[in-house]
């Protein structure tokens, strides 16, 4: 008996299809992965415990607790709780005051009364903007009462965008305006 000759384009259809298959999940997987790494910024958000008391017919309230994902930004886009890790780590409380961040250098400005003033003197500059180029270029703008040059002249340089966005939103979110 004879064995029967299968149709040689039905095994190469199937090869084909299977190596485009193949050919095209990878790229999906590290779209998908991508998408869901990078929207995050690679920083896990905080999660909140809210706490619901929900009147009833009986004599006691039930209470749920549910989970809920906060995380507080500016108008830049910047964290503001990560832009109070910015300060700290980056040395500015030991120049500045700022009551946010438990700082009470005198070297520079008081960032809790001067900003708003001197952003004003500064071709009235929007605060966040003010603030974005007194990091970026200190000697910009020299409030009154103190000297240019104290302040390392590429203050900006050494933080990442994010790290400037965050450090930028934390100072904004906490002056007095």
């Amino acid at each position: 008996m004879a064995k029967k000759k299968g149709n040689p384009w039905t095994s190469i259809s199937e090869i084909i299809l299977w190596l485009l298959f193949v050919a095209l999940i990878f790229p999906a997987a590290f779209a998908g992965y991508a998408v869901g790494h990078y929207t995050s910024l690679g920083k896990p958000p905080k999660t909140v415990m809210v706490t619901t008391t929900v009147g009833s017919t009986s004599s006691t309230p039930t209470t749920t607790t549910s989970p809920m994902t906060t995380t507080t930004t500016s108008s830049s886009g910047g964290d503001v709780a990560a832009g109070k890790t910015v300060f700290t780590s980056s040395s500015c409380s030991g120049c500045h005051t700022f009551k946010a961040a438990g700082a009470s250098g005198a070297l520079g400005p008081n960032l809790d009364t001067a900003i708003a003033a001197d952003a004003a003197a500064d071709n009235n500059m929007s605060i966040e903007d003010f603030v974005r180029e007194s990091i970026s270029n200190p000697d910009a703008y020299i409030a009154k009462n103190y000297t240019g040059g104290i302040m390392q002249p590429d203050g900006g340089s050494s933080l990442t965008p994010k790290q400037l966005d965050d450090l930028v939103a934390f100072i904004v979110a906490n002056t007095n305006q």
